[in-house]
């Protein structure tokens, strides 16, 4: 193959020549002189034998050439980059920073253990945990803000052709009424029993509240009629409340263990009704990830899927 008509460096160049507008804006953010700036363009039009850019007074305008030039600057200089950071990666392969996301019963729940037992084992790793509302979560891989993230319920329709969407688990949903309501006397409740609770519920934007919702409509129970007494976004108070005796409540069986093991909270199954939702990891298929990540999406891949194997609680 011959030489190549055009330098890393030119094409560093011409790409920020392209995004600041001029010759002069694109030395200054280079930090090299206006002249070096246009001798090393017009050194590469002479290579090419034709123009890059228009000259025009006011602002640096790519021609056809340019704009191709440009295009594939861009995907040379981000690869280039990507090779850098790999090659960095040899010199410590077990150490980095992860940014992980979590959906909030997940993130408060389920992370903390896992994150314990990956940092055991690989404690150079600094982790960065985000907790928020499984759509925010998601949009956050998408941006590239979030490396990985591990949520329950439905992924953002827009995003479920974007993302990967690694289902690892499911998470039954319990209902929990106070240990002295007299429903606690009972193997299960029926349908019709539902009416007659009052409810602490999530805030109507939570996606635990949408499965509750569609689970109990496919079940032939409508829960518009349900006495909703108040609207919590948080399942600690919600459990509180529960306890306090203000009403029962939908939450996952992950999060009430130690509750259910101290007899302070009742789990009423209903008859015929089992409410899950999937849990799954989400990653982005056209990042580069990094060693410390692909270690985590390994360690916890086989945590998870060993605890799903074993017991319906994560």
């Amino acid at each position: 193959m011959s030489d190549l008509p055009f330098t890393l460096d030119q094409l560093k160049i011409i790409k920020t020549i392209h995004r600041e507008g001029s010759f002069k804006m694109a030395a200054k953010k280079l930090y090299i002189s206006q002249p070096a700036v246009s001798r090393q363009v017009q050194n590469l039009e002479r290579q090419l034998n034709t123009p890059i850019f228009y000259r025009d007074k006011r602002k640096a305008r790519l021609t056809e050439t340019g704009h191709i030039l440009v295009k594939y600057a861009e995907q040379i200089l981000s690869l280039c980059e990507e090779t850098c950071q790999a090659l960095d990666e040899l010199k410590s392969i077990n150490s980095g920073t992860l940014v992980i996301g979590a959906s909030q019963t997940t993130g408060t729940y389920l992370m903390p253990r896992l994150i314990g037992i990956f940092r055991h084992k690989y404690p150079q790793i600094s982790i960065e945990l985000k907790v928020h509302s499984t759509r925010r979560i998601s949009w956050g891989v998408a941006n590239g803000e979030i490396d990985l993230a591990i949520v329950g319920g439905e992924v953002p329709p827009e995003l479920q052709g974007t993302l990967e969407i690694i289902s690892y688990a499911e998470d039954e949903l319990a209902l929990i009424i106070p240990q002295a309501h007299p429903f606690a006397t009972l193997q299960s409740i029926q349908k019709e029993d539902l009416y007659r609770l009052r409810f602490i519920a999530l805030d109507t934007q939570s996606t635990i509240r949408s499965v509750i919702e569609n689970t109990l409509t496919q079940s032939g129970i409508d829960s518009r009629y349900f006495k909703i007494e108040m609207e919590l976004n948080s399942i600690e108070a919600i459990k509180n409340a529960v306890q306090s005796g203000l009403g029962a409540a939908f939450v996952s069986v992950s999060a009430i263990s130690k509750e259910l093991e101290l007899g302070i909270l009742h789990w009423a199954k209903i008859e015929d009704v089992t409410i899950k939702r999937t849990l799954s990891i989400l990653i982005n298929p056209k990042r580069y990830y990094a060693n410390p990540i692909k270690n985590f999406e390994k360690e916890i891949m086989e945590i998870l899927l060993t605890s799903a194997a074993s017991t319906n609680i994560p």
